[in-house]
């Protein structure tokens, strides 16, 4: 009876990990989708356009000049205190973990932000594709990070959250938070500049909104693959240490 609970303690610390290791892939598939939407200079997505306004405002000395990445974790920990003010005593320890996960959803924006900066954004076909590209891209991270379930964003979480408390259906719940980020990157961009910046909420922004979520459900009926990827139990104590072997037979032979 123990070494059958031990071999069960063992699967689940091994799922563990191949589940977070595929969100992690998923993450990065994300915000290089996010980076794209902001290179394309058409609009930002919706849950980068307030951190890019500040980010872009730190820039001009308006604020601490962080970098979007930097803006999106503080936006993200004040979306899960948000959670614990509505939710109060309703709310799961467990989602805090929503901090790391919004943590490290920063730092893979900052990373892709340095990564699609080798391109060429200046003219119009070019910032199209990017836009279209990044969209879809991010929509593809979206369809494997709802799969992986693990805890939700910060910005899912307090859809969720809210739709609890009042009752609406989740999908309007989703729709007015959106419309607010919208109006507060609109907003900001006269409280720091004075008008309305096209760079973070134009018609790629507007795009986004709805093509995003199409394509989610467009990837979600495809995504058989990736189930049978997350049900894959891999021997990570075999992987290692044979990597580990092939390093310490050719680090030998030189």
């Amino acid at each position: 009876m123990s070494k059958a609970i031990a071999v069960w303690g063992k699967d689940r610390v091994v799922h563990f990990l191949w589940q977070h290791v595929l969100l992690v892939i998923s993450l990065y598939v994300m915000t290089l989708g996010v980076a794209l939407c902001v290179r394309s200079c058409l609009g930002s997505s919706v849950i980068s356009s307030l951190p890019m306004a500040f980010s872009m405002a730190g820039a001009d000395g308006l604020v601490p000049a962080l970098t979007i990445g930097e803006y999106t974790n503080i936006m993200n920990m004040i979306l899960v205190f948000a959670q614990i003010a509505v939710l109060r005593r309703r709310f799961e320890p467990v989602q805090l973990f929503q901090l790391l996960i919004g943590f490290l959803f920063g730092a893979l924006i900052d990373l892709n932000m340095a990564l699609t900066s080798v391109f060429d954004y200046s003219s119009l076909p070019v910032q199209i594709a990017a836009q279209a590209v990044g969209c879809t891209v991010m929509a593809f991270g979206i369809s494997m990070e709802v799969r992986c379930g693990s805890v939700t964003m910060p910005g899912e979480g307090i859809q969720v959250a809210v739709s609890r408390v009042t009752g609406m259906p989740f999908a309007k719940t989703k729709i007015i938070i959106d419309c607010t980020l919208v109006a507060l990157a609109v907003a900001s961009g006269y409280c720091f500049w004075g008008r309305w910046q096209w760079s973070i909420i134009g018609p790629g922004t507007l795009f986004a909104m709805f093509y995003v979520g199409w394509m989610v459900k467009v990837f979600g009926r495809h995504m058989a693959w990736f189930d049978r990827l997350f049900g894959y139990r891999p021997g990570f104590r075999r992987y290692v240490c044979g990597l580990a072997r092939f390093l310490f037979t050719t680090t030998k032979g030189h």
